[in-house]
């Protein structure tokens, strides 16, 4: 109950604070998904996860879970931190995990 609670305190952090104006839509799957071009989020009921994702200047966009998750990518490229600590690259040549 109290996951709950913060998964939702989250989403509201998520849809006031960071998406003011933003559009949001809910999918086919009930996951809910708002965002306004710089920054995007959110919601799937079914997993119970929280995803935030911020693009820099470069444009390099950095996706952050509430289930500790992290990935950075650009162009189709990019670094994965997974919660149990493995971690993934993908190059346009390769990929693999360590």
């Amino acid at each position: 109950m109290v996951s709950r609670i913060m998964l939702l305190a989250g989403c509201f952090v998520l849809s006031s604070a960071a998406f003011a104006n933003a559009d949001c839509v809910r999918t086919a799957t009930g996951k809910v998904v708002c965002g306004n071009g710089e920054n995007a989020g959110s919601y799937n009921p079914n997993t119970r996860t929280v995803k935030k994702t911020e693009t820099n200047d470069l444009g390099v966009k950095t996706t952050e879970t509430s289930r500790g998750g992290e990935a950075k990518t650009k162009n189709g490229v990019g670094v994965v931190q997974t919660p149990g600590g493995t971690t993934c690259v993908k190059t346009r040549n390769n990929q693999g995990c360590k």
